[in-house]
């Protein structure tokens, strides 16, 4: 299997392993599926989060608004009757005006919170540091585990205009967002590797081999970017070490200046002549005055 280290600029996403036999037409399909779905994850990790503190959302009409504006424009959001979270809610006041306010139980809110942390582990950035990779079913795993979880706080289900509820049911809208930013909609997904762009008429063992045993760093990103930069030639951390290195040397050079003490030349044992005025009986002769 070729391992491949996925990039997005210069910085690290997943690993993925695949054949060198594959098409490069499957194989951007697939990166570009992990890389969207990672982010994905991430958005609704960030959503529940704050369902987690202030409850769900309220209707597009009423955020923002204040309590007196509400009242006095009579607006009601019939979906709070409904939507009430297992073992009752607690109110926390939602100071940007986006959600109710009617928060689950501490006990309801750490089950979220838990889920949370476990999704993201799941396709963490970490797990390249580790060397574990990372695939479509494993994001589809950490989907199922947040949508498992709001359906235990919330069993009656979320608004229909809430943010989770529309990732889940992939009826998102990002326009004028900085997540759209991020997105890379699968045909215009390139990927590159060595400042080439592999071709979706390809197969990647058209460029790496036909040694299953190869590793690459391959780069997603949109067309029209150019050829994306190369990569250092030694890394940040490997950059990190011989900066240490060198300032170790340079500290190391400075105290032996420091030590060059000549003085010890004075002392008997340092002179040269000692023997031969020994010898000639002169050696314990003093010119000045008693």
């Amino acid at each position: 299997m070729v391992l491949l280290h996925v990039k997005h600029g210069d910085e690290s996403q997943f690993l993925l392993e695949t054949l060198g036999s594959t098409s490069i037409e499957d194989l951007t399909q697939e990166v570009t599926k992990i890389y969207n779905g990672r982010l994905k994850v991430h958005r609704i990790c960030a959503e529940i989060d704050t369902l987690a503190e202030h409850g769900i959302f309220l209707p597009p009409n009423m955020q923002g608004l204040t309590d007196e504006q509400i009242e006095e424009l009579k607006l009601k959001d019939e979906w709070a009757e409904k939507c009430i979270p297992s073992g009752g809610s607690v109110f926390k006041k939602d100071d940007v005006g986006r959600r109710n306010g009617h928060a689950p139980s501490e006990k309801m809110k750490q089950v979220l919170k838990a889920t949370v942390e476990e999704a993201k582990a799941l396709i963490s950035k970490k797990q390249v540091q580790a060397n574990m990779c990372v695939n479509m079913g494993m994001v589809k795993d950490a989907l199922d585990q947040l949508r498992g979880a709001v359906m235990i706080v919330y069993p009656m289900g979320l608004p229909p205009y809430d943010p989770i509820r529309m990732e889940f049911e992939d009826k998102e809208d990002l326009s004028g967002t900085h997540a759209a930013l991020e997105v890379i909609e699968e045909p215009d997904a390139q990927l590159w590797w060595a400042a080439k762009e592999l071709k979706r008429t390809n197969k990647l063992s058209d460029y790496v081999g036909k040694n299953e045993k190869t590793k690459i760093i391959v780069k997603i990103q949109k067309k029209g970017q150019g050829a994306p930069a190369r990569e250092p030639i030694i890394s940040n951390e490997e950059h990190k070490q011989m900066m240490l290195f060198y300032h170790r040397r340079q500290e190391e050079l400075k105290k032996l200046e420091e030590n060059d003490d000549d003085s010890c030349l004075d002392s008997e044992w340092a002179d040269s002549h000692a023997l031969k005025r020994q010898f000639h009986g002169v050696k314990d002769i003093k010119w000045r005055p008693r």
